[in-house]
C-alpha cells in the first residue's frame, strides 16, 4: 500500500456541497486503472475545507468506490480533537490508512508537532501516512523530528516534499539513516517525483495520478523496473503540464482539467478558490490536447 503510485482525486465542491457522483466517477476510474492506494481528502481533496460530515461521507464513499484498492483518508485539522475525530470517522469508513499533515495557525514548535502524532497513533489502529508538506503547513520537518515521529507505533510511511534529481538519492538515503526500516519513503512535487522515485523513493503520492492515473503509472512502472531512460522520457514529456502546475498550482489545473474532460461540473472549487482565467484554461486545454491526454 504504502509503494508505487498513490493516486489523490479531486473532490468536486461548490457552495451547495459536494457533488457526489462525480467523486465517486472520479475514484471508480483509478481503481480501474490499477493504482497502489488512493489518497481521499489529501490536498487536493480540499479537505481543509469541508466539515466533518463531509469528509466522513467523502471517505466512505471513496472506500465503496474503490473496491479492493486501498483509500488513504486525510485526517489533518487545526486541532488535535478534531483531528481523532477524522480519525476515528476514517477508520469507521474502513479506510486502509489515514494521512496527516500538522496543520497550522500558530506557529507549531516540534514538540508540538511530535505531540500530535503520539497522540493520534495512540489512538489509531490503523497505518498513518506522515504528511510533511511546509509550502501549505508552514511546518518544517528537521531529520530528527521525523526519526522521533516514525518511531511511534503505526507509522507506515512518510510523504516528503519534491526533491530535485540530482539530490533526490542523498536526501533519501540521509531520511532512511533516521526512521525504522518498515517507514516508506514517498514523493509529492509531481514534476520531481521520476527523479524521487529514481532517487530511492518507494511510493509516488500523485496529484497527476488522481486524474490521468495511466500517465503517472508510466512514470512509475518505469522506475520500478530501474528504467531510468523510459522514466524521465515520460516525465519530460509533461513538461508543459509541469509548467502550469507550477505557475497556477496543481488544484486549479486539475480541477480545470477535470472540467475539460467532462468528469465534473463547474464550478468545482469552494470558495474563496477560483478557476483558472480565460488564458490559463485556454493554455490547459491545448497543452492538453497536445499531450494527447485530452480525450
Amino acid at each position: 500500500m504504502f509503494t508505487g503510485l498513490s493516486a489523490f482525486p479531486l473532490i468536486p465542491t461548490d457552495e451547495n456541497g459536494i457533488d457526489e457522483q462525480a467523486f465517486v466517477g472520479l475514484v471508480a476510474r483509478l481503481a480501474a486503472a490499477g493504482v497502489a492506494s488512493i489518497g481521499a481528502l489529501g490536498s487536493t481533496g480540499g479537505y481543509a475545507y469541508l466539515s466533518r460530515e463531509q469528509r466522513a461521507l467523502t471517505a466512505r464513499e471513496a472506500v465503496a468506490a474503490a473496491g479492493t484498492t486501498p483509500v488513504i483518508v486525510g485526517i489533518g485539522a487545526l486541532r488535535t480533537r478534531q483531528v481523532l475525530d477524522h480519525a476515528a470517522d476514517a477508520h469507521e469508513a474502513g479506510a486502509a490508512a489515514v494521512l496527516l499533515a500538522p496543520m497550522s495557525y500558530q506557529p507549531l514548535t516540534d514538540d508540538e508537532v511530535f505531540g500530535l502524532y503520539r497522540t493520534v497513533t495512540a489512538e489509531t489502529t490503523i497505518p498513518l501516512v506522515v504528511y510533511d508538506n511546509p509550502g501549505t503547513t508552514h511546518v518544517t520537518f528537521s531529520d530528527e523530528l521525523h526519526g522521533r515521529i516514525a518511531a511511534l507505533p503505526n507509522i507506515g510511511s512518510i510523504k516528503i516534499p519534491g526533491v530535485a534529481a540530482a539530490a533526490a538519492p542523498a536526501r533519501i538515503a540521509a531520511l532512511r539513516a533516521v526512521i525504522p526500516a518498515h517507514v516508506t519513503i514517498g514523493v509529492s512535487g509531481d514534476w520531481l517525483a521520476a527523479g524521487g522515485l529514481l532517487g530511492g523513493a518507494d511510493a509516488w503520492y500523485s496529484v497527476l495520478g488522481g486524474l490521468f492515473p495511466e500517465a503517472a503509472l508510466a512514470i512509475t512502472r518505469a522506475t520500478q523496473a530501474s528504467d531510468s531512460t523510459a522514466a524521465r522520457e515520460a516525465s519530460n514529456r509533461l513538461e508543459p503540464l509541469w509548467a502550469l502546475f507550477q505557475r497556477y498550482g496543481s488544484l486549479r489545473v486539475m480541477s480545470a482539467a477535470a472540467e475539460t474532460l467532462g468528469l465534473v461540473h463547474s464550478p468545482n472549487l469552494p470558495l474563496p478558490l477560483l478557476g483558472l482565467d480565460p488564458a490559463g484554461r485556454s493554455e490547459l486545454e491545448a497543452t492538453l490536447l497536445r499531450l494527447g491526454l485530452g480525450a
